[in-house]
């Protein structure tokens, strides 16, 4: 696994950047650096599995095991979701998915908050994170200082 770093400074506090990265309209907005239809399926609460979905190319499901508001989310991805919805954890690609972690650590000061990312990817992956996560975190930002 390759260990994956993104960054970013939002004039917003940190309430306003947890609430906006994880409401499901807002997050479709952002998120479409990954994949343009995606969306989730679940709760993002302790102990709960959360569907990152795109339904023309399918997805990942992840467990946050530890969701602390406003301050931190780690996941771990458990299974990637085939296009018809049916989960895979048996496959090569599901293998190199399963065990993938995101933490996400939220840093107020003067009412900017830092974003920060940190994840354990395969290497194949690595690509498409340093290509999506900019933009989508660029995104975020300009969703969060909009009002």
């Amino acid at each position: 696994m390759k260990e994956l770093s993104y960054s970013i400074q939002i004039h917003a506090p940190k309430e306003k950047v947890w609430n906006t990265m994880i409401d499901l309209e807002s997050y479709k907005l952002w998120v479409k650096a990954f994949s343009p239809n995606s969306y989730f399926e679940g709760q993002w609460k302790q102990g709960e599995t959360v569907k990152f979905i795109d339904k023309d190319v399918g997805g990942t499901k992840a467990i946050l095991e530890i969701v602390e508001p406003y301050r931190h989310i780690f996941a771990k991805h458990i299974a990637s979701i085939n296009k018809d919805g049916s989960e895979d954890t048996q496959s090569e690609a599901a293998q190199k998915w399963i065990g993938a972690t995101e933490a996400y650590h939220f840093v107020e000061e003067n009412h900017v908050t830092k974003l920060s990312i940190d994840m354990h990817a395969h290497e194949d992956y690595e690509k498409m994170f340093n290509d999506a996560w900019p933009e989508a975190l660029q995104a975020l930002k300009e969703l969060c200082e909009k009002q």
